[in-house]
């Protein structure tokens, strides 16, 4: 885990921002799964609150099936809980799905975090936006996409909804649908371009995150979703 620092804690909720943003860290697959969770102390330090606050977010992380015991150590789950269903029909009718619950799901989130976020979550999301250059692989693109709207999403303060969103985008990252149309020979022009696009709609995306203009977010996050999911539809083979 790095020792990058949590965002700070408000009096109000203490337990539930604490599992919102271990949650983020598990999602994001900064806590892999079947490693060991940071000590109740630790945590405790880390954040600067009570034991008894990271004891109760812990269990909540355990009821929800991300955290599980292991004697007296807690570890991420070695198979996170997960929506599960099956593709039907083709691999691009099944990627066009995962992306229409995307568009469902995501927008208005996006706008509920970019209405409530704190200064340091928004300092934290401009600083992710500069990684996304004309460098990036497509290994390097796609880890990088994931911990960027699962940090916005995170800002949304709702760990229920945080939870979902985290299933959804899992789902997608991990179907095999989606990645071979990526990674096919003949795709490889097509898919530099999106990732070009893409990483210029993450910037768009950040800037609207910084400002706080809750529309304008709405608008941006629907753009590019529609966008990625027409080039994955229409112009990959």
């Amino acid at each position: 885990m790095s020792e990058e620092p949590f965002a700070p804690i408000s009096r109000t909720t203490v337990s539930s921002q604490i599992r919102a943003q271990l949650l983020e860290r598990v999602t994001t697959g900064e806590l892999a799964p079947g490693s060991p969770m940071p000590s109740e102390r630790e945590l405790s330090e880390r954040f600067g609150v009570a034991r008894t606050s990271v004891r109760e977010a812990m269990q909540g992380l355990v009821s929800m099936g991300v955290v599980e015991r292991r004697g007296n150590r807690s570890h991420v789950a070695e198979h996170l809980p997960e929506i599960v269903f099956d593709p039907a029909g083709e691999g691009k009718s099944f990627v066009s799905g995962l992306f229409e619950t995307r568009l469902v799901l995501e927008v208005p989130l996006f706008e509920l975090a970019t209405e409530r976020a704190s200064a340091e979550e928004r300092a934290h999301v401009a600083v992710l936006a500069k990684r996304f250059d004309d460098l990036l692989d497509l290994a390097g693109f796609r880890r990088l996409d994931r911990e960027f709207h699962t940090t916005i999403a995170a800002c949304c303060g709702n760990p229920l909804l945080i939870e979902l969103y985290g299933k959804v985008l899992d789902r997608l990252f991990r179907s095999g649908e989606f990645s071979a149309l990526l990674t096919a020979e003949d795709n490889r022009s097509e898919v530099d371009r999106i990732i070009e696009k893409s990483s210029a709609a993450h910037r768009e995306i950040a800037d609207t995150f910084v400002s706080g203009d809750v529309k304008a977010m709405g608008e941006a996050a629907r753009r590019h979703l529609r966008e990625v999911e027409r080039s994955m539809v229409y112009e990959l083979d």
